[in-house]
């Protein structure tokens, strides 16, 4: 692999992406550790407490919010940061959970457990997050395919520490904008139904509870995914802070409310697997994840992130499309 731009020294930010001429690694570690260890196939397989989960976490931040209509804007906010985030990132990542089927058997009852998961959320995404996310799995890395990568203008316009505190504040929406504009899909039904589900919840809490509900949901989505302990995930998860490794896992205590996103390494190795089992992958087959490098803290992850001048949006790893792609 090698790196474009300047040179790799301490303190300095590259001007491209770290490229990558070998093929992704989940695919041929899956087949080594299978191999090895047939037996995590029987990890395969949906959570059966995923539904249960799933409706407990949306009941709870409806509920909160129509709880706060009367509440002054100092207190939502705070509600919102210290509480809801958690709610709203947890269904955010119920519905990675769900865009690999793991909630059912039958993927339609996924969709449809999605969109219920969207509710508090605020805005409809669902639908659109299963299309780009399973090509993030099937196409790491590959130039022009996998939108989990920043693009070039990001990349350029976050320079400095001031500017990467503005991104992560800003980057839910960096990734949920992101492919729209450089990959754009046309949507489908799916998606229409997604958005007319969304739009009425969104109007049912405005008209039968007010404003202060409904920004409650927004506020609770956007600070939970900007400044927030469980936000470090989208930076730990492939960003390179040491080259030789472009998948990190996270071990620490917020993988209870995270579906064990932290797991990443093990989820990307076996996305057939629910979040509530990954840890046994790890027991079963240690000799593949002990050596890689891992994280504890999320929060951590966000202060090397702003405060490293090496590290920014270009350090992720790419790979060219091959020609069959």
């Amino acid at each position: 692999m090698g790196r474009g731009g300047l040179r790799e020294e301490k303190g300095v930010m590259a001007s491209d992406f770290l490229w990558s001429y070998t093929d992704e690694p989940h695919a041929s570690r899956r087949r080594q550790i299978l191999s090895h260890h047939p037996q995590i196939k029987e990890l395969f397989g949906p959570d059966p407490w995923a539904f249960l989960k799933i409706n407990l976490a949306v009941l709870l931040q409806l509920w909160t919010a129509t709880s706060v209509q009367n509440a002054g804007w100092l207190k939502i906010l705070a509600i919102a940061y210290f509480f809801g985030s958690f709610l709203n990132h947890n269904l955010f990542l119920a519905i990675h959970e769900l865009s690999h089927n793991l909630a059912f058997s039958t993927p339609v009852y996924n969709r449809l457990l999605g969109i219920l998961a969207n509710l508090p959320i605020g805005v409809p995404m669902s639908v659109t997050f299963q299309k780009y996310h399973l090509e993030h799995h099937l196409y790491q890395g590959v130039d022009g395919m996998d939108m989990d990568i920043p693009s070039h203008t990001e990349a350029h316009l976050v320079r400095n520490a001031g500017a990467k505190v503005i991104w992560v504040l800003f980057q839910l929406f960096f990734y949920a904008l992101r492919p729209l504009f450089l990959k754009p899909k046309p949507p489908g039904v799916w998606e229409f139904i997604n958005f007319l589900v969304q739009i009425g919840l969104d109007f049912a809490m405005v008209y039968f509870w007010g404003w202060k509900s409904f920004v409650y949901l927004i506020l609770s989505t956007f600070v939970g995914g900007g400044m927030h302990p469980m936000a470090g995930h989208f930076i730990s998860e492939h960003y390179v802070f040491k080259p030789g490794q472009e998948t990190y896992s996270y071990y620490g205590p917020l993988n209870l409310l995270t579906w064990s996103v932290g797991y990443h390494n093990e989820h990307h190795d076996f996305p057939r697997i629910p979040g509530s089992k990954l840890h046994k992958v790890r027991q079963i087959a240690p000799e593949y994840y002990e050596g890689l490098e891992s994280y504890d803290s999320w929060s951590q992850v966000i202060f090397m992130y702003i405060t490293d001048r090496a590290v920014g949006p270009f350090s992720r790893m790419k790979r060219k499309a091959k020609q069959s792609e």
